[in-house]
């Protein structure tokens, strides 16, 4: 879906006539492989225990696997869960408020068809995270914030290989968001060590990435390396 007609385009200069509001540093956002094999949830706490005692690199974890069963899924997440819990990382369910109701997760991440904020609301309680995919669209973004999600998701700002994606924002829609509201943002798509920084320099609260991190041999390293980014950008 494209922004409404009456939100003209933005110029890489638009943040930068505003002086704005001090935010918490920009964190990791890690989202699943569509895959977890059996060692996954190995890799998952190499990745958070070698961050554990810097200032918190990983904010959240997002389980996105596809094709399973609620049982499925539910075997799959409870451990994972419990090493988020260990590492106070908060563990985020794709798609389904329902499931994540049953998983008592820390909260839920809705794609355009995947409900209501306000259903997830009812759902999940005050406290819980909901996010939504907002795509390259500033008007999606106002409207899930109107509903009061908890951050809004960007993306994919470059190629990926993670899932089939038609949008493409500019970074200058970070800027934008970050000036006007106070609601997170996260930046997504094809994000790596390499790339990321004009996209935390542009405003982004959150980098979510998969591929790069458990794609690595050492994911442990791949999380210092956006570590790194996000402390220098």
């Amino acid at each position: 879906m494209n922004d409404t007609p009456e939100l003209p385009p933005l110029g890489p200069e638009f943040a930068a006539a505003f002086v704005q509001e001090k935010r918490p540093a920009c964190q990791l956002y890690l989202i699943s492989p569509p895959v977890c094999g059996s060692d996954f949830a190995a890799r998952l706490e190499a990745a958070l225990v070698a961050t554990a005692a810097e200032k918190q690199i990983v904010a959240a974890f997002q389980l996105r696997v596809k094709d399973k069963t609620d049982d499925e899924i539910v075997a799959l997440a409870e451990p994972l869960q419990a090493i988020c819990s260990v590492y106070d990382v908060a563990f985020i369910l794709n798609d389904n408020a329902a499931l994540a109701a049953r998983l008592k997760a820390d909260g839920v991440h809705l794609g355009q068809s995947d409900g209501s904020v306000k259903a997830a609301r009812a759902l999940l309680g005050k406290d819980a995270q909901i996010g939504v995919t907002c795509h390259d669209s500033r008007h999606l973004a106002m409207e899930a914030g109107e509903a009061g999600a908890d951050y809004v998701a960007f993306g994919a700002f470059y190629p990926t290989t993670t899932k089939d994606t038609t949008h493409r924002p500019d970074p200058g829609i970070l800027g934008w968001w970050v000036t006007l509201f106070g609601t997170p943002c996260v930046a997504i798509g094809g994000i790596t060590p390499e790339n990321a920084s004009c996209l935390v320099a542009a405003g982004a609260d959150f980098i979510a990435v998969s591929s790069a991190v458990w794609g690595a041999e050492d994911v442990a390293a791949a999380v210092r390396s956006f570590g790194e980014v996000m402390k220098s950008a």
